[in-house]
């Protein structure tokens, strides 16, 4: 997920590339979403969901915990390189309900499969 605006200068560099000094990209499943959209965006309007298809990424994706706020079992994909633009399948908008807060999975609109979603975080 990232703003639209992000998305769109990812579009013309050819994807999203791994900021300075990290080691991936945040990806979540759409029913882990939610828990980083309301840690870091809470209140933005301007969200989009980039479902990705994994069998398109050129560099790894490891399921790893997430931080100690997140549910103890749980863990979320990671992707050690760039995200092409070819791997993202679907743009969604992804908005928060009037108190800010973005919903779980269970409320979004996503295409067919079970795409992890990007973070540009």
């Amino acid at each position: 997920m990232c703003g639209a605006e992000e998305w769109s200068r990812a579009r013309h560099r050819g994807g999203i590339q791994l900021q300075a000094g990290a080691q991936f990209i945040h990806l979540s499943t759409p029913d882990q979403v939610h828990l980083p959209a309301n840690r870091l965006f809470r209140g933005r309007a301007d969200m989009v969901l980039l479902h990705i298809d994994p069998a398109v990424l050129e560099s790894p994706v490891r399921w790893e915990p997430g931080v100690a706020t997140d549910p103890e079992a749980m863990l979320f994909p990671h992707l050690y390189g760039p995200l092409p633009v070819q791997a993202v399948v679907e743009v969604t908008a992804y908005r928060p309900g009037p108190d800010g807060s973005f919903p779980s999975g269970a409320g979004l609109e996503r295409p067919p499969g079970n795409y992890p979603q990007a973070e540009c975080t």
